[in-house]
């Protein structure tokens, strides 16, 4: 009995042994189908790899040129900015000049006309000065002297003479 359990324990194996056989040549034929397909899948990702770095090494090359052309750019622009506030200054310091110019020419302008005020009669300066505008007539009276502004008030209409005391007080 045991002879034949161990006769019968021994077919089973082989039986199992025969179709194992089979199960393990379709892994083994599974495996290598799997292999081909992983092997192909591993040559498109490394292409796709090598395409990728090449993108990003085009990618770095522009940026770099543009880069250049930018800092380039930017040198440009900073020029132009110094030029322009140099321009800026120089037009502001020519405009104060033509201002100390435009005074002095005023007041040489006042000065002379001054000098022809102080020369008329006092009536003859007050009739004219009593038809000028105020603010003129003040400028005027500011460059001559106390005495002489005192005899042309003297000679103009009381409530004018006083409008322009009280400006000439200012």
């Amino acid at each position: 009995m045991k002879k034949l359990l161990l006769a019968l324990f021994i077919m089973t194996n082989l039986l199992f042994a025969a179709n194992g056989d089979d199960k393990l040549f379709e892994c083994t034929k599974i495996f290598k189908e799997r292999k081909s397909e992983l092997l192909v899948e591993l040559e498109r990702i490394d292409e796709e790899k090598q395409a990728l770095e090449a993108l990003k090494t085009a990618t770095e090359e522009l940026l770099k040129k543009k880069k250049v052309a930018l800092d380039l750019k930017e040198e440009e622009l900073k020029k132009k900015l110094a030029e322009v506030k140099e321009r800026e200054a120089n037009a502001k310091k020519m405009l104060e000049e033509n201002k100390k110019v435009l005074a002095e020419l005023k007041k040489t302008k006042m000065s002379k006309l001054a000098q022809t005020y102080s020369k008329m009669k006092a009536s003859a300066a007050a009739n004219i000065l009593a038809d000028m505008p105020q603010a003129d007539a003040v400028k005027i009276l500011q460059e001559l002297k106390p005495k002489t502004v005192g005899q042309i008030l003297a000679k103009m209409d009381p409530k004018k003479a006083s409008r322009l005391t009280q400006l000439l007080a200012d």
